[in-house]
């Protein structure tokens, strides 16, 4: 069963539509993605989830209750990680989560937590003084503190160095292994791809796309990528390959050729070496990626309606 449900949500700002019909539901204990360019209306989708925004319209239930309404009571079972945060200047990491650990019955252990996202150097420290890295991770805490049912994470690794970006991941593997319910906000393709179960496509305030990662990479017009460096034989034009079967996109990388496409694709660029006497060096065939896919969904829309 569902443990979010939103349903044909709708949010303005003035004349300016953010979020323009709305509709997803997350199953109980998954990672579900949103992704979006800047100004898609993802932030302002999971704020109405959170009860931070009023929709105007539509509804949004977090296990059957109305984050607006039940505002009590969803805080209960939600925690949240906004994108943009703040503490009181002077507030240490040890004081916010002491703060953060008496608002709830049942808490988390919130030093083992902070640890596990290597605040341990910097309990002593105040929040002003902790680096932009330190302080998601230490709001990243916050919101899991609570031993929440379902946690919203706006733009989770923001500010976090690679070896900080994969250990916070494996912490949010844990979260959800241990039932946790994960809404993700990310910019990162490769967060998606690794994390979620299903991903939302967002683009001008509405879904342009819902599934997992695979099956959105699958639909995208270039399944496979292509790439090498022609030798020998006669020079071949670029046009030559962009009339090839299933061809969506050719490159030039250097002297590296790059073409985008399908399976069909990749028999009919070494049928066309073959036959010119050419060969491929250093060849590589990959499957395309959710960055493939994002770019494919989104690229039609000529703007993009809020945030």
């Amino acid at each position: 069963m569902p443990i979010v449900e939103v349903t044909d949500l709708y949010k303005s700002y003035g004349e300016r539509t953010v979020v323009d019909g709305v509709s997803f539901d997350v199953g109980d204990g998954e990672i579900f993605g949103i992704l979006g360019p800047n100004g898609a209306g993802k932030t302002t989708t999971v704020e109405c989830v959170s009860g931070l925004r009023v929709p105007d319209r539509g509804t949004v239930r977090v296990a059957g209750l109305d984050p607006v309404a039940d505002h009590h009571a969803v805080t209960e079972i939600l925690g949240t990680q906004l994108q943009q945060s703040a503490l009181q200047p002077k507030l240490t990491v040890r004081e916010a989560l002491g703060l953060y650990a008496s608002f709830y019955p049942d808490p988390a252990d919130g030093m083992a937590l902070a640890e596990r996202l290597g605040l341990a150097p910097v309990f002593g420290t105040r929040f002003a003084q902790l680096s932009g890295g330190q302080q998601q991770r230490l709001f990243i805490a916050l919101a899991l503190i609570g031993r929440p049912r379902v946690v919203v994470l706006d733009e989770l690794t923001t500010g976090l160095d690679p070896r900080g970006r994969r250990e916070t991941w494996s912490l949010i593997e844990e979260v959800r292994d241990s039932g946790v319910t994960v809404l993700l906000v990310t910019h990162f393709m490769e967060e998606a791809q690794r994390l979620c179960d299903r991903v939302a496509v967002f683009d001008a305030g509405a879904i342009k796309a819902l599934g997992s990662p695979t099956e959105l990479v699958g639909r995208s017009a270039s399944a496979v990528v292509v790439s090498f460096r022609p030798t020998g034989g006669s020079p071949l034009d670029r046009s030559e390959f962009e009339t090839l079967p299933g061809a969506s996109a050719v490159r030039g990388d250097g002297e590296r050729i790059v073409i985008e496409g399908s399976d069909d694709t990749v028999d009919a660029v070494l049928s066309l070496l073959a036959r010119r006497g050419l060969s491929a060096e250093r060849l590589r065939v990959t499957d395309a990626t959710l960055d493939d896919a994002f770019l494919d969904i989104t690229s039609s829309e000529p703007g993009h309606a809020g945030s």
